[in-house]
């Protein structure tokens, strides 16, 4: 299978039809892959429907962009359909109570296949932001693999993954946002880590460039890259592919996932079979 990574940049839109024109020739893009990742927030340039009042305020552009879910969706199934392929849509803001949620929706050419809400909420988002979490993993059984999703700085927490992998998840999904180097690496590394202790493929898709409309999408940095543990069926650096530095566009990669098992099975090393013995050790 082959699998792409968005390196996405934002972009102000005067009407629906624009944002469709965009996410149609991405999708056109990487329409030779059968998986494709867009980044957390991603869908926050829908803000731009509102006008700049609205686009600028940070409440105020978190409900503009709920509003536009079920056009959004239903754009996302077409292309999905059109193409064949998979599609994990680019995070948003989706009300259920009074505060949102962080939530990235997957796609198959069958439709929506389901969603994954963000875990662990970094400080701007529960301190200033006021999203919340909404605990529970979800594992997606596709025709491209067992899927699982970690938004942003949920990948930054070793048992988030471990749970996934004991699940079967092959491939970890991580759109992100980060808008410093450092904010970017602490994502990278927590990837390459999940990859490497779960013997396990990881995506990571970030937001990239400026963007000075909005004050909760302002700066983005990142590289777009596709991650496996460093053992003997895979490079030596863990990294299948990765982009040039705050680049927009695709990164693709060809992924055979008998690798994952063969990985998992007969490693040089077998962190995934003996992680439980980490658990068994104590302090003394």
């Amino acid at each position: 299978m082959k699998i792409a990574a968005a390196a996405y940049k934002f972009d102000w839109f005067d009407d629906f039809d624009a944002y469709r024109a965009k996410l149609t020739r991405w999708v056109e893009k990487a329409a030779d892959c059968d998986l494709l990742v867009f980044p957390e927030y991603g869908a926050m340039e829908l803000a731009s429907l509102g006008g700049k009042q609205v686009a600028g305020d940070l409440e105020a552009s978190l409900h503009e962009v709920a509003r536009h879910a079920e056009a959004r969706d239903a754009l996302h199934a077409e292309l999905a359909a059109a193409h064949g392929i998979h599609i994990l849509a680019a995070s948003a803001p989706h009300f259920d109570a009074a505060r949102p949620v962080n939530r990235a929706v997957l796609f198959g050419p069958e439709g929506r296949i389901g969603h994954q809400d963000k875990q662990i909420m970094t400080r701007f988002e529960r301190e200033e932001w006021f999203v919340q979490a909404a605990p529970g993993l979800r594992v997606f059984d596709t025709p491209v693999g067992k899927l699982g999703v970690l938004i942003c700085y949920d990948s930054e927490f070793p048992l988030l993954g471990r749970q996934l992998a004991e699940a079967g998840v092959e491939i970890i999904l991580v759109p992100s946002c980060t808008d410093t180097v450092a904010g970017f690496n602490r994502v990278r590394i927590g990837s390459m880590a999940r990859a490497l202790e779960s013997q396990c493929i990881v995506v990571q898709s970030p937001t990239v460039g400026l963007c000075d409309w909005n004050p909760a999408i302002d700066e983005n940095r990142g590289r777009a890259a596709i991650y496996a543990p460093s053992d003997g069926v895979w490079p030596e650096s863990g990294i299948l592919a990765e982009g040039e530095m705050d680049q927009c566009g695709w990164v693709k990669a060809k992924v055979d996932l008998e690798k994952v098992r063969e990985s998992r099975e007969d490693g040089r090393v077998l962190p995934f079979a003996h992680w439980p013995e980490s658990a068994a050790s104590a302090v003394i």
